[in-house]
């Protein structure tokens, strides 16, 4: 229990998983993003202060780190890179990597978002408010 309010402490996985799934990590109901990667000021339905969390560029660097283990390392493995015109594996290659990127980066935010609320660690202006 959290000494300071009664209530029991979050679990980062709790949050993880809410922020993944594009869900207010207080509630799990409310819409994390306004658009793309737009964090909502306040959750809809809670009203917590979710613009408070300074993900900035935590999960580009997760993103990029995911996608370079999961699809560029073993991509290198394949023959068809080192023997086929670059005119054909630019595209092939870099098309897939930009589409998964794109569907990437916005769970890894929300999953990094949801650790931090678990954490408590908000923006040092935002700390001080409560």
């Amino acid at each position: 229990m959290d000494a300071m309010t009664d209530r029991p402490v979050p679990s980062v996985l709790t949050g993880m998983k809410r922020g993944v799934r594009h869900r207010c990590p207080n509630c799990g109901e409310g819409r994390l993003y306004s658009r793309y990667l737009k964090v909502e000021f306040d959750c809809e339905v809670c009203g917590h202060h979710l613009a408070a969390y300074p993900a900035d560029d935590g999960p580009a660097y997760f993103t990029i780190l995911i996608i370079g283990h999961l699809f560029v390392a073993p991509l290198l493995l394949f023959p068809f890179i080192w023997q086929a015109s670059p005119w054909l594996v630019a595209p092939l290659t870099i098309l897939p990597l930009a589409g998964l990127t794109l569907l990437l980066l916005p769970r890894v935010k929300g999953a990094v978002i949801g650790a931090l609320w678990a954490n408590g660690l908000r923006k040092p202006e935002d700390a001080a408010g409560g």
